[in-house]
This record gives structure tokens, C-alpha cells and sequence, in this order.
């Protein structure tokens, strides 16, 4: 594994920002950054992650500034095995005030489970796609929506936030192109159920600047921006592009993977999400306050790769690196 030398690594700065209306649209001053590598970027992993390791890196991403870090997956083991530690890592880790801890729960079991396990915030999930709802969790979009009515009810019930979900915004792997008009018509729904906040996901990283902005369009007519988020994997290298048009925008919610893990046990051929670094450069670049530290998070990125022992997703963790 390459050490990495990021002593020179450029700072956030007056030199590297970019005006608003050089960069095509009122940018938003922040951006809240919502890291899902523990979950999204580990549950795809062939091999067992030991509970430590996750716990450790749940422990250092915890201390780069991140708002929002989501932990693990209330699933059946039978459906996911990674995440089948999921109570021993939430009671393991250093939950540090001011920093959230969502975990998915695509059920009522997995919602009780979650929170008997000290969950304060859970996530359920949809998707724009019939086929890949089939594939998925074997059921229609509407009957999808209608199983976590339950859920709802519970997390009502109990004071727990509701995020939600929407897969394959801008392509399926099935269904191929997925219409503007039925990711507003589920991202609606879901809204309207009670989910504070949803994140639109490119599942299989197939979209460009140009759908991205024909999406959103579209959601925007149906859901306050103010309650979006995106959430794109880098497959065909459109992420960064497609996150910098939702910021145009007025989208300030961003999901992000450290070091780029990630896929999607049911999407074939979706690489991982974009790198949490790249974004935080990124963004830094256009004087848009995160409050993460990049240094902290390239440290964590090299961290969970060296454990994995794979090479890092993140552009910038590998230009840094003397190989």
C-alpha cells in the first residue's frame, strides 16, 4: 500500500474558490455532508470486515468534523452477512455529541432492533424502478411504500427521524432510463409519509449533468429542495459533475463514501459511491464551508484501505500519495 505524503496538499482558500456565478448558479455557503461508507460502502465487501475495524472507522470519521455518519444496516443477516454485527457496532461506537448515527431499517423488526441498540435516526428506502423493487425486496413500488407504513408509525411514535431513499433516479439496471415524473411521484410519497429528508440516488452511476438537472427539475416541483439530497456513484465519472449541477441548483445535502467504497449488493456493474474526499476538495474549492477535515478524512480513507487492503477510490487520496 503506497504512503501517502499530503503535506502539500492545497488548502481551502481564498486562491482555490470560484464565484458563485462563475461557476453557473447561487452555490449554497454549506454543505452538509452525509458519510455512508461504514454502510453503503462496506455491505457490498465480499470478506467480512471485523466489527473492530468498522467500529474504528466509524471512531476516526467521528473525529474529521462529519455532521452525519451512517453506521450500519438493520437487515437480515441472510440478505447482507456484512452487516450482521449491526448491534455490536452500534454499542461500540464513540457516539460524539452533535454527530448523528442513522442506520437503514427496511422493516418494523429491523426499526425495533435498531433502536433497542441505541439507534436515535433510521433510514427506509424506495426506488424509482419497478423491476429493481422486484429484484430488490420482491414486491411492487406501492406495496414498498405501503411496508413501512409500520416503520412510520413506530419512529412517530418514539421521536426518531425518518430519512428516505429513492434508487435508481437516473437509470435502472433493468429498466434502463427511469422517467423524471416517477422519481417526484416516489420521492413525494415518501415525503408525504413522514421522511424528513430524501436522497436521491444515482444507484448505478449512469447520469449526467443533463438528466441530473432534468430530475431534479422535476422532484423540485413536488418536494422543497430544502429536503433533497443526492447521492451518486461514480461509475461512468459523472459524480462530482452531476453533485456540482444539484448545488447550482440549491441542493446543500450531499452523500459520500470515504475512500470511495461501495456498490450495490442488487445493481450490477455500480462501482462506489464518490469519494467523500473528492467532494470535500471539491467543495472546498468553491468556498463552500463543510467544517470536515480533509486531512482527517484522507488519514481514515488510508485507514479502512489499508484493512480492506484495496487501493482508495479518491482521486485526491491517490495525488497525494507517492507511488
Amino acid at each position: 500500500m503506497p504512503q501517502c505524503d499530503t503535506g502539500s496538499l492545497p488548502r481551502d482558500g481564498p486562491r482555490g474558490q470560484v464565484s458563485a456565478a462563475a461557476a453557473g448558479g447561487a452555490l449554497p455557503k454549506r454543505v452538509k455532508v452525509v458519510e455512508v461508507g461504514p454502510r453503503d460502502g462496506l455491505q457490498n465487501e465480499k470478506n467480512v470486515v471485523p466489527t473492530a475495524v468498522k467500529i474504528n472507522l466509524i471512531n476516526m470519521l467521528s473525529e474529521t468534523g462529519l455532521q452525519v455518519i451512517e453506521a450500519t444496516s438493520f437487515v437480515s443477516p441472510k440478505w447482507v452477512p456484512q452487516m450482521a454485527d449491526h448491534a455490536e457496532v452500534m454499542q461500540g461506537i464513540n457516539k460524539l455529541p452533535g454527530i448523528s448515527y442513522p442506520v437503514l431499517t427496511p422493516n418494523l423488526k429491523g426499526f425495533q432492533a435498531a433502536v433497542a441498540a441505541g439507534a436515535k435516526e433510521v433510514s427506509i428506502f424506495g426506488a424509482a424502478s419497478e423491476l429493481f423493487t422486484k429484484k430488490n425486496i420482491n414486491c411492487s413500488i406501492e406495496e414498498s411504500l405501503e411496508r413501512f407504513d409500520a416503520v412510520m408509525a413506530a419512529a412517530r411514535a418514539a421521536s426518531v427521524p425518518v430519512r428516505g431513499y429513492v434508487s435508481c433516479v437516473l437509470g435502472c439496471p433493468y429498466e434502463g432510463k427511469i422517467s423524471a415524473a416517477k422519481v417526484a411521484e416516489v420521492s413525494k410519497k415518501m415525503y408525504s409519509m413522514g421522511c424528513y429528508e430524501i436522497s436521491l440516488g444515482d444507484t448505478i452511476g449512469i447520469g449526467t449533468p443533463g438528466s441530473m438537472k432534468e430530475m431534479l427539475t422535476a422532484v423540485m416541483k413536488e418536494v422543497p429542495v430544502g429536503a433533497l439530497a443526492v447521492h451518486c456513484h461514480d461509475t461512468y465519472g459523472q459524480a462530482l459533475a452531476n453533485i456540482l449541477v444539484a448545488l447550482q441548483m440549491g441542493v446543500s445535502v450531499v452523500d459520500a463514501s470515504v475512500a470511495g467504497l461501495g456498490g450495490c449488493p442488487y445493481a450490477q456493474g455500480a462501482s462506489g459511491n464518490v469519494a467523500t474526499e473528492d467532494l470535500v476538495y471539491m467543495l472546498n474549492g468553491l468556498g463552500i464551508h463543510t467544517g470536515v477535515d480533509l486531512q482527517k478524512l484522507m488519514d481514515t480513507g488510508t485507514f479502512i484501505c489499508n484493512a480492506l487492503n484495496r487501493r482508495t477510490n479518491s482521486k485526491v487520496s491517490q495525488a497525494s500519495c507517492r507511488l
